[in-house]
């Protein structure tokens, strides 16, 4: 045997990597949407506590919305009832201290169902890396199974909490919440209850991400069903 053999990727001048197959976005999508199925218990749970903490943060920007707009009606008596209910022009310290509390309760809950989910998926994990999967391709999986209960929890969770609130003020002020509802303000409180429920899905799926995509797959395919 010859001592000068020529390595394997001198002789082809490639680089000695295997071919990859990089799957369409599309694909990746209907994975991420049979893994949503296949796990619809968890992930309702998931979906639920993201609903109610949005709910709840657009029932307060939404009767912040429908008090203000009491308020600069210039109406003696309803400024009079809102004084008497504790109204506090641009919103009282509590209220912003519970609505920011209630956000982290959610995102820890988001967190540690994520992190079940990964300890769940250790084998199926290991099998895509053997089969050639990317860490983008695993992390991308779990971003987009996260924007998908994000989205949902987020729209149904600001619509709710809006209803609710129309429908408390309604009780407390008659149709004057609904006469002078400041649409515009309204319409941004739930943009941004759509944007804090959303983006709180993304960071709450992060770091159980990056644990799923740096995962070898030697490891992830020890671990036992």
């Amino acid at each position: 045997m010859s001592k000068n053999k020529i390595p394997f990727q001198d002789q082809n001048d490639q680089p000695d990597i295997a071919a990859q197959v990089v799957l369409p976005f599309k694909k990746s999508f209907e994975i991420s949407l049979k893994s949503l199925k296949s796990r619809f218990l968890r992930n309702m749970v998931t979906v639920t506590s993201l609903i109610l903490a949005v709910s709840f943060l657009a029932y307060v920007l939404v009767g912040a919305d429908i008090s203000n707009g009491l308020y600069n009606s210039g109406d003696p008596g309803l400024i009079k009832v809102l004084e008497k209910s504790g109204y506090e022009p641009g919103g009282s310290a509590k209220e912003r201290w519970i609505v920011i509390l209630s956000l982290l309760v959610c995102t820890v809950g988001i967190i540690n169902a994520q992190l079940m989910a990964v300890t769940e998926r250790f084998r199926e994990i290991g099998t895509m890396k053997c089969l050639g999967a990317l860490d983008s391709f695993v992390l991308r999986l779990f971003l987009l199974e996260a924007s998908m209960q994000g989205t949902t929890g987020a729209l149904l969770g600001s619509l709710f909490g809006a209803i609710i609130a129309i429908l408390v003020g309604m009780l407390r002020f008659g149709f004057n919440a609904l006469t002078m509802l400041p649409v515009d303000e309204v319409s941004m409180s739930l943009l941004y209850s759509i944007g804090v429920g959303f983006g709180l899905s993304l960071l709450g799926v992060m770091y159980p991400a990056f644990i799923a995509a740096r995962m070898r797959p030697i490891e992830a395919m020890r671990v036992e069903e």
